[in-house]
């Protein structure tokens, strides 16, 4: 049975990929930081098949703990500080976690693992790395032009997961994966913020929702569909950096009118106040990328459409709100 170990464990990439790696027999560990976490209650009940151990990715001691103890044949490292509001006011943080979480998680890697215990390793990397784009669409050459300090701490956690797969040949992959959402997704994020919120406007609990900017556009796809990805690369005889991604772009404006339309909700419009505090200082107006390398090298396409994403969420987040009225 093949062991895998997941940072983030706790966020919708990391229920997913754990539920796919239990699929395929893995023994799934996870990792949690701080003590009595309030979120391990929460993981026992969802996925009682995944053990956590404690781990910290601003302590490079607590990961090669981790590591002796659990013994890994693959480590997936999603976690991250991964709103990119928040990392203009906690940039520093964000650095440490995001970007030197990186860099300590591989040096655990190398001083565990070595030649005798091989260690196949996943960073998740991030279409907003590409921030102020250079080309249409983006894929794994375009240049990088990050555009918050989120982004540029994926840039450097990216670069350094190459660096180490060059310089100590490391098995070291980087998923540079394009906006993925589900219901599972967290509320501070702006597609879950939406869905929530037509819920409650749906049900008659809430009047309006506050947004920024609904012209910028993305690569929206499901997380389900993108955590099979990352274990698809982890499975190739070389390591190397893949795109993730659609191939299809809609502006927050598109998910708005669509999660509306989903609960039945026409004239959106009453119901949406431009709020300037949402506006990011540097915005990225554009992101779609080319995942053809990953379509014929890994054999992945997409499978579930932008229509089918929204209105999953949309459904579910009805139901949740629902609950809580009984």
């Amino acid at each position: 049975m093949p062991t895998a170990l997941i940072t983030g464990i706790t966020g919708q990439d990391g229920q997913y990929l754990a539920e796919h790696l239990h699929g395929e027999g893995y023994r799934v560990v996870g990792l949690i930081t701080g003590q009595r976490n309030p979120r391990s209650e929460t993981m026992a009940a969802d996925l009682p098949y995944v053990e956590l151990v404690p781990g910290d990715l601003a302590d490079l001691a607590s990961l090669i703990a981790a590591l002796e103890y659990t013994q890994p044949d693959e480590v997936y490292n999603l976690g991250a500080i991964s709103f990119v509001a928040l990392s203009f006011k906690q940039p520093e943080l964000t650095a440490n976690v995001t970007g030197l979480g990186v860099l300590r998680l591989l040096e655990a890697i190398r001083l565990v693992g070595g030649v005798n215990n091989p260690i196949r390793f996943y960073q998740a990397s991030s279409s907003e790395m590409f921030g102020k784009v250079r080309e249409t669409p983006q894929n794994e050459l375009t240049p990088l032009h990050p555009r918050s300090p989120y982004g540029s701490a994926k840039v450097f956690g990216h670069n350094t997961t190459v660096n180490y797969r060059e310089s100590y040949g490391l098995y070291a992959c980087s998923g540079i994966l394009f906006n993925h959402e589900s219901p599972r997704r967290g509320l501070e994020f702006v597609t879950r913020k939406v869905t929530n919120a037509v819920a409650r406007i749906k049900l008659g609990l809430q009047d309006e929702v506050a947004l920024g900017n609904l012209d910028a556009k993305r690569d929206w796809g499901f997380a389900g569909d993108y955590v099979q990805a990352m274990h698809l690369m982890l499975s190739q005889p070389e390591p190397d950096d893949y795109v993730i991604a659609t191939g299809q772009t809609h502006a927050v404006r598109d998910f708005v009118q669509l999660a509306f339309a989903a609960a039945g909700i026409d004239d959106w419009e009453r119901y949406v106040r431009i709020d300037p505090r949402f506006f990011r200082p540097a915005e990225v107006d554009l992101l779609v990328g080319d995942a053809s390398k990953a379509a014929s090298e890994l054999g992945w396409e997409p499978q579930m459409s932008f229509e089918e994403l929204v209105t999953s969420m949309v459904t579910n987040d009805i139901e949740i709100e629902r609950r809580k009225l009984k």
